[in-house]
Order: structure tokens, then C-alpha cells, then sequence
């Protein structure tokens, strides 16, 4: 089920989405010492026309259905202190075990849900916001930028006498996070947890310092405020609009809440960290089938690798302009584009390329390392976010290819090419860091760590600079690094030695692809639910000699990331026979178990040799053909935005031939 939380509690521009989430194939059954977690989350139990958010309230009929559908089929309710202490080894869960939640304290949980929970013995997890709590009877409250009676939440008393009866746990929602903040100089508001707030009067972003004591005093505000009230300290923390980072977490954890609870999906385990809890949300028109359904979706870990992904690769660089205003104008064309062609997924350019030679020597967010073309990238990715059909947004990034700035020292620290006595040799031609240098690794891990911290994104793509020739590196650590495994120095002897060449090839391959799942890692302290996605080169999924052209190899890439995306070009790889080039990819990926669901094949729509546009026609008949051969994810690019091209109603049409559900 799509998951998509378009929360109404926020402007239009904080329409929170929180979207399908990864994850493939069946699992195998878990043993009876730990069994899967399900975690349900509510919201309001009234009627749609009672309702402050609608689209996520349930009538008390409804909510009733869920809970006999529940125990009827074998699912056992848990409360807080059995999931903790399962998660300590000193207590079994039942089969089956749910964990449920409401959010937000409205007073119709006390009318309408109560009394059910409380009938059937029903454990409830009960998460409330404290500003919205702390007026007085006959005061308004501000919800969210909107003002609505105290009477509309439940009263301390209410509370109270809930928690009293032993079944209702109190958690915590925030004391004033569940709005949106500012979040770029563009304006747009966003989730007040997980975003540092901009300063439009020093046009500059609030430090870590200040964002982590921000979260840690608004946490320690709504704990305090509780228990003023007589309520217990809270011990679940229940994220506003599922988001939050590690940094969240640990704080929470510090203030005593060891059980934090998010909206992203997969199944859950006691024996794995409680703090982070993924969770079913219930929609207004959630029935039992659907509620069936979502529930074995995770118990299979189905996710994006077994939903047809519809990829728009998007440069920012046509977006961008020196003039704000047009620049505006481009995006709305954009979002309007990504609307028409009804993609679900985008690879959004994170960086820029001004003299596309390969090599990033800007970047379109704030960071320590590079000049800033202009801060985009954050507006860009939340505008696609809230107000297109897509649930996945990928940073594209460089791994090696940085152009720093001259006055760094690292910007020496490059990869070096062996000179070699022919001129068929394989030149690469970007611009690269040395993945052997310590300081290089630690430059882009920051540069990484920048990103990740300034703005909301679902995934990483690693471009296609995440590779190395035969005739690279050879630069005095990449050297040191090939003698420590007993390598010759030379990189001809290498070449000319077959086992040496295969353990070269090896070496670098699992060294380049470890670098870019450190650089995932760093990026999950503050996106812990983040994808990862590489560009494969044509050839390397075409003859298995090319993995040492390279360093690239397709069954490693499709074990180790997500996504494999292979630039299925064949202009770009002058291929004779178009039709076999496609074929021979396909039935290359199709020898590797999930080879299919997780490999993107990404078309062109230039023809880079020629600059010539591939006909959306031509386009359109490749992905209608792959999709026939078996291929479940497809992806085009360039797309440009400011020509119109390719045609939206033609590749929809193509891209519309594949169902986007689920297929176990």
C-alpha cells in the first residue's frame, strides 16, 4: 500500500510525504523467540466529517473491524514494557505481536477509541504534542498554523485516568516539533525535527550545535510538561511526520524515550533497535483487505526492488539561472513535467557541472568545501516531494570526480593515469580524487555529510565516476595500497600477469564500492531509511573482460546496492544492433538472483556523439520492448525541462504499459 502522508497540519509546502519504502522478496519465517513486529499508527477515530485531517481519520466502526480483524486472524496486542523487555531477552512475545498507536491526543481517542481498546484489553500507545496541550479550557491552539479549540484535544484529566487504567502508555510527540520550520531561502517550511532552520537576516542555516540543542530542549520541554501533570516520563518518542535522524534518535534515547517510532516501512523485530521502529499508517479508507495486505507487504520486505520504478534523471543545471525569478519558473515547468509523465521515482542532480567536463566544481547546497551555485538543490527536491505523484528522490552525486577549489591541499590528492605506449588504452577522462587517500576520503565524506544534513532526500546515485581503468590509480597511496596485498608497484606487470590483474581488479572494485557504503552510512545519520543506486557502465554487464577496464562488476553492484543503474546507451556505445544490445544487457542481468528487480535500465534521449535527440518515439518503442523482455525499472536522461523533450505524453503513455504495484 502506498504510504504517501500528505499532512494538511502543515502549509502546502510541508505536505509531508512519507513514501513506500525499500526492501525485496520473502523473508525467511523468522524463529519462534522472535517473531515479527507489527506496528500500527492511527490518528483520529471520528467521523471523515469531524475530522481535522480527513484523509487519516477512521470511524469507530472502522477502527473496530481493524481490531477484530486482528484478533480474529491470530495477532496478539503487546504493550510497551513486553517490547522492551523482548528486546532485553527477558521475555518471549506472543505469535504475531502488534504494537498499537495514536497520534496526536485528540479528544476523540477518549470517545470514540477508548472505550474499544478498553472493552477488548487493547494496549495502546498514545503519542501527544505538548503545545497542544498546554492551553487552558476555552483557549485556542495553535495547530500547526491553525487555531482550533482546546476541547478539539484530550484534557490533562482524560490523560490521566487513561494511563491510570494501566492499558494507555503516554508517549511523546514533540512539545512544539510537529510544524514546519523555514527551510530555505526559497521559503519553503519544513519538518521542524529533521531541518535546520534558515535565517533570512543572515541568509545562513542554524549549526549543529544549535539544531541538536533545539531537539534536545524541545524533547526535555514536552517531558516536563507531562509530568507536571501528574503523567509518567514518557518512554516512546513518536516522530511528527515519521521524520527524524540519528542525532533525533540519540537524543530521545538520552531523555529516557529508548523506543522511538517513525512511519517508514519493513517489518519490525524486538531484537533489533527500538529506536527505530518502522509503522503501518492507517488512511481514511483503509479496509481490512488493505490492512491485510500492508501487512504481509512488510512481513515480505516488498518494497521499491519489487515496485516498477519510473526514473526521471534530471540535470539542475537546466533549472538553474542567474535570475531567481526565472529560475522559479523553470522549476514550476518541472513539477509540471514530472506531473505529465506520472515517473515515481528522480535522479536529481545535486551537484553542478558548468563545463561539463565530468567533474563537479559547484554544488547546489551549503557546504564547507565548494563554491555554492546557488541553494537549489533542498527547494528543488521538496517542491518534487510535495507536489508531484513521486516518492523517491535520489541525490545525484559524484563519488570521486571533485574539482576542489586550487587553495585545498587535497585537490592534489587525484588519481593518476600510467602513461601508456598505445593510444587504444581506456582513458576515463574525469577529474578524480584518489579513493587511497585518507584526506581525499575524508573531503567527501564531508561534502557527503553537508548534504545529508541540509536538505530531504529518499536515496543516493552514485555517478559514474565510481570506477577506475586498467591503467589506474597510480598515484603514491593507491600504490602503497596494491604492495600491502603483495601487488607489484607497476601497473604493467599487473596487466600482464593474469592472477595479478584478477586480484587488481578485485581489489579495487570491493575498494570503491566499500567507499561509496561509507559514504551511505554517513548520509543515514541523518537519512536512516536512504536507498543507494549506482551508474554501471554497458559494457561491464556485456563482456566480463570489462569488470578490469572498469573496476566495476554487475553481480557485486547487485548485491551491494539497491539499485544498479546500467546506462543501457547504445549511441553512446555505437552498437551496430540496437535490439541485440538491449537483449544481450537483459539476459545478462536475468542469471542473477533479483537481478531484474534491482537493475534500472537507463535510456538516453541525446545522442551525445551526434547531439542529435533520440525521437521520443524511438524512446518510448525501447521501454515498451524492455518491459516485454521482463525489465521492471526504467529511467531516461537527460531530461530537459527547458526544450520540452522528451515528449511527456508519449514516454507516459510507454512507461504506463507497466503497472507500478507491488509484484512479489
Amino acid at each position: 500500500m502506498k504510504t504517501r502522508l500528505l499532512s494538511t497540519l502543515l502549509s502546502a509546502s510541508l505536505s509531508a510525504v512519507l513514501c513506500q519504502m525499500p526492501h525485496l522478496a520473502w523473508s525467511k519465517t523468522l524463529p519462534a523467540n522472535n517473531p515479527t513486529l507489527t506496528v500500527i499508527g492511527y490518528h483520529e477515530i471520528t467521523d471523515r466529517q469531524s475530522a481535522l485531517i480527513p484523509d487519516y481519520s477512521v470511524t469507530t466502526q472502522q477502527f473496530q473491524q481493524h481490531i477484530s480483524w486482528l484478533k480474529n486472524n491470530g495477532f496478539h496486542f503487546i504493550n510497551v514494557d513486553q517490547l522492551i523487555k523482548a528486546h532485553e531477552g527477558k521475555y518471549r512475545l506472543p505469535s504475531k505481536p502488534v504494537l498499537l498507536t495514536v497520534d496526536d491526543g485528540y479528544a476523540s481517542f477518549y470517545k470514540n477509541a477508548y472505550p474499544v481498546t478498553k472493552a477488548n484489553k487493547i494496549p495502546v500507545v498514545l503519542a501527544v504534542v505538548g503545545s497542544w496541550l498546554e492551553p487552558k479550557a476555552g483557549q485556542s491552539v495553535d495547530f500547526s498554523g491553525e487555531k482550533i479549540q482546546r476541547s478539539q484535544m484530550l484534557s490533562w484529566a482524560e490523560l490521566k485516568e487513561m494511563q491510570d487504567s494501566g492499558l494507555v502508555e503516554i508517549a511523546s510527540h514533540s512539545y512544539n516539533l510537529h510544524r514546519g520550520i523555514l527551510g530555505n531561502p526559497q521559503g519553503n517550511m519544513e519538518p521542524a525535527a529533521v531541518t535546520r532552520l534558515y535565517d533570512p537576516k543572515t541568509a545562513s542555516y542554524e549549526t549543529d550545535r544549535h539544531y541538536q540543542q533545539r531537539i534536545r530542549d524541545d524533547l526535555k520541554q514536552n517531558n516536563q510538561l507531562l509530568s507536571a501533570h501528574g503523567l509518567k516520563a514518557p518512554r516512546v518518542m513518536v516522530w511528527p511526520y515519521g521524520h527524524y535522524s540519528m542525532q533525533t534518535v540519540n537524543i530521545a534515547k538520552q531523555l529516557g524515550m529508548p523506543v522511538a517510532i517513525s512511519l517508514d516501512d519493513g517489518a519490525d523485530s524486538a531484537k533489533d533497535s527500538l529506536g527505530q521502529l518502522n509503522r503501518i499508517l492507517i488512511e481514511g479508507n483503509m479496509t481490512t483487505a488493505d490492512l491485510a495486505q500492508e501487512i504481509q507487504n512488510r512481513q515480505q520486505h516488498l518494497g521499491d526492488n519489487n515496485r516498477p520504478q519510473k526514473i526521471m534523471h534530471i540535470d539542475l543545471d537546466y533549472i538553474y539561472d542567474k535570475d531567481p525569478i526565472q529560475q522559479e519558473r523553470n522549476l514550476d515547468h518541472l513539477l509540471d513535467r514530472i506531473v505529465a509523465m506520472k515517473v515515481n521515482t528522480v535522479y536529481l542532480q545535486a551537484f553542478s557541472d558548468p563545463d561539463a567536463n565530468g567533474s563537479a566544481d559547484m554544488v547546489y547546497f551549503p557546504n564547507r568545501y565548494l563554491p555554492m551555485r546557488a541553494d537549489l538543490f533542498n527547494r528543488a527536491a521538496w517542491q518534487i516531494q510535495t507536489r508531484t505523484q513521486v516518492g523517491r528522490v535520489y541525490a545525484w552525486m559524484p563519488l570521486l570526480a571533485w574539482e576542489l577549489p586550487k587553495n585545498n591541499p587535497v585537490s592534489k590528492d587525484v588519481v593518476l593515469t600510467q602513461q601508456a605506449n598505445d593510444s587504444e588504452h581506456l582513458n576515463m577522462g574525469y577529474h578524480r580524487l584518489s579513493p587511497f587517500s585518507a584526506d581525499a576520503r575524508k573531503t567527501i565524506a564531508g561534502i557527503y555529510q553537508d548534504l545529508a544534513k541540509s536538505v530531504p532526500f529518499n536515496g543516493i546515485l552514485f555517478h559514474d565516476d565510481t570506477t577506475l581503468s586498467d591503467y589506474e590509480d597510480a598515484s603514491p597511496e593507491a600504490l602503497k595500497a596494491y604492495a600491502s596485498i603483495g601487488l607489484p608497484t607497476d601497473l604493467a606487470k599487473i596487466r600482464n600477469n593474469d592472477a595479478d590483474l584478477e586480484k587488481w581488479t578485485a581489489f579495487k572494485t570491493r575498494y570503491i564500492d566499500d567507499f561509496a557504503m561509507q559514504l551511505a552510512q554517513e548520509v543515514r545519520q541523518y537519512h536512516p531509511f536512504l536507498l543507494t543506486a549506482r551508474n554501471l557502465y554497458a559494457q561491464v554487464a556485456l563482456k566480463p573482460y570489462a569488470e578490469n577496464w572498469y573496476s566495476q562488476s554487475l553481480e557485486q553492484s547487485i548485491n551491494r546496492y539497491d539499485f544498479t543503474a546500467i546506462m543501457a546507451m547504445p549511441y553512446m556505445e555505437q552498437a551496430t544492433d540496437q535490439d541485440a544490445f538491449y537483449r544481450d544487457i537483459v539476459n545478462r542481468v536475468k542469471q542473477y538472483p533479483n537481478g531484474m528487480k534491482k537493475t534500472v535500465f537507463e535510456l538516453q534521449s541525446v545522442n551525445w556523439r551526434t547531439n542529435q535527440r533520440v525521437p521520443s518515439d524511438e524512446m518510448a518503442r525501447t521501454i515498451e520492448s524492455l518491459y516485454t523482455q521482463g525489465v521492471m525499472h526504467e529511467a531516461y536522461y537527460p531530461d530537459d525541462p527547458i526544450q520540452d523533450y522528451p515528449d511527456t505524453g508519449v514516454l507516459r503513455k510507454a512507461f504506463e504499459m507497466k503497472s507500478s504495484k507491488l509484484i512479489p
